[in-house]
């Protein structure tokens, strides 16, 4: 598919990092003339997308998650990828309220809260490769050359 524009981003899996992820799709989404309220559900979803490759995808140990944004025509593509643990059972991970680390009071909402806010979510994960987390936002107005 062809596309308008194009950004990829890579960094550590250090919990700091998912504010900078966040504002920085933000800004690379403001060229479609976003709503508040669209760029408040990019900002989120990318939140919990990221903070689940944190948590969820490299535990304790250090890893890299890349971040690649593309718009197509009045579509924002964002896929996050991390090559840590992976998810066992995907359809599971996505139910309401489930999470696998009940210890660190997760409340198990982050593909509930991803889905809510993005028009698409795919999810696709391989255990010890890692997840990749695909979502696209469809915005109202377009003023985009």
């Amino acid at each position: 598919m062809e596309y308008k524009n194009y950004m990829k981003i890579e960094f550590d899996s250090k919990s700091q990092n998912e504010a900078f992820a966040r504002v920085v799709v933000a800004a690379f989404a403001s060229q479609l003339d976003p709503t508040i309220e669209e760029i408040t559900d990019i900002k989120t979803a990318v939140s919990e997308a990221v903070t689940n490759a944190i948590i969820h995808g490299y535990e304790s140990n250090m890893g890299m998650v890349t971040v690649t944004c593309r718009i197509n025509g009045n579509e924002l593509e964002i896929i996050i990828e991390d090559k840590g643990h992976g998810i066992d059972n995907v359809e599971q991970a996505r139910e309401p309220l489930f999470t696998s680390k009940p210890q660190l009071e997760r409340s198990g909402m982050g593909f509930t809260v991803m889905e809510t806010f993005m028009d698409e979510i795919e999810v696709y994960s391989e255990l010890e490769k890692g997840t990749t987390i695909r979502m696209v936002k469809k915005f109202k107005s377009l003023n985009v050359e």
